[in-house]
């Protein structure tokens, strides 16, 4: 087995250089940075450290192959050539799943049963035996053929990256815990000014600075499915997540206050927030957004407010948009940073923005409306 391999980390449209700056600071240096992912090489201790620690990334892959597949043929020879003792046990599980687009190869459930043929042959001929139980450690195996390339991947993360364990419960059009963080890291928030989110529904937002401010790795109280794998040392696991409880910062002082107008809404944030531990760091209220709580000093006002897609209709959302730019112009030090992906915000809000960023909202595009200051 090689010491080092390709990883690669696909994240959501526009977060890219959010992701190689974390990879960067985690002491990796990336050596591709491409449309929805970035990549780098790394070893067993990179692919714990960055499962614990990355706050953006969605998964965190080891890129096995990289081939040209114009036919059945290609795709099987291809998975064969593939060293899969050296991951895959004689009695693990390993199940196929992945994509195709633009190519020849178009119909992915015969390309997953294609692989699937081609790993057990070369585990036959390595194990000697040519039925496997499947019932020990689950290795998913993800492969992505565009035009006629086929890269072949094991998952390393199992659930998203996204999925940090404290969401047990939501409202309705919730955002993924990722995006909230990429927003974070976009306004150079680092916890010493007062944070307000008027809109803050089941509180990611929220929850994801404070988790930011305290250096608190969002992987901490989850698992992972590269765990349970007997190629993998358990100890990169233990040492990931004790330097991760070393590196947090429980005594920063935070300033982050998270309002919604619905009681149900600020409920299930303050219990999402408990779980991820950061309860009392937050200061959660039932409030209108024109009377959200106000501060004259520089700060940061974010929010991801209805769009008129899955909540209210376009023309109420043009009324809410109106009376943010009357509100939010009372913030005369803070920046402000909306989340939306109605066209006519700006119109509506009554002043164009100083710095625009297309990001992705799951499958939806959006604008992230950047006010520096007044």
């Amino acid at each position: 087995m090689p010491t080092k391999f390709d990883i690669a980390v696909p994240t959501f449209f526009g977060a890219e250089s959010t992701l190689a700056h974390e990879i960067t600071v985690l002491g990796y240096e990336t050596s591709q940075i491409s449309d929805g992912r970035v990549t780098l090489r790394g070893d067993w201790e990179a692919v714990a450290l960055l499962n614990v620690n990355l706050r953006c990334g969605e998964r965190v892959l080891i890129r096995l192959s990289s081939f040209e597949a114009m036919t059945f043929e290609e795709l099987f020879q291809g998975t064969l050539a593939l060293p899969w003792e050296d991951f895959i046990g004689v009695n693990d599980q390993f199940p196929v799943t992945g994509s195709s687009l633009r190519s020849q190869l178009h119909s992915v459930p015969a390309c997953q049963s294609i692989i699937k043929k081609a790993v057990v042959r070369r585990l036959s001929k390595a194990y000697g035996r040519e039925q496997f139980d499947e019932n020990a450690s689950r290795l998913t195996i993800r492969f992505n053929i565009l035009k006629d390339k086929c890269e072949i991947y094991l998952d390393t993360s199992g659930a998203p990256l996204y999925k940090r364990g404290y969401r047990l419960e939501g409202v309705e059009a919730p955002m993924r815990e990722t995006l909230a963080f990429t927003m974070v890291d976009i306004s150079r928030w680092r916890g010493d000014r007062p944070f307000l989110d008027p809109f803050c529904g089941s509180g990611t937002i929220p929850i994801e600075a404070a988790l930011y401010a305290l250096n608190i790795a969002p992987g901490l109280k989850r698992r992972f499915l590269a765990e349970t794998w007997d190629c993998m040392d358990k100890s990169f696991w233990a040492d990931a997540r004790q330097e991760a409880m070393d590196n947090r910062d429980l005594g920063a002082e935070t300033h982050i206050f998270a309002s919604d107008i619905d009681p149900r809404a600020v409920e299930t944030a303050q219990a999402n927030a408990h779980r991820a531990g950061v309860a009392d760091r937050i200061t959660f209220s039932v409030r209108d957004m024109e009377k959200a709580v106000e501060f004259r000093e520089k700060g940061i006002v974010m929010c991801n407010p209805p769009y008129g897609e899955r909540l209210m209709d376009k023309k109420s959302c043009e009324t809410l948009y109106r009376a943010m730019g009357r509100k939010f112009s009372r913030y005369t030090e803070a920046a402000k940073l909306i989340l939306t992906s109605h066209e006519e915000f700006e119109r509506c809000y009554g002043r164009p923005a100083d710095k625009r960023r297309k990001l992705y909202n799951g499958m939806l595009k959006c604008c992230l409306y950047q006010y520096f200051k007044g």
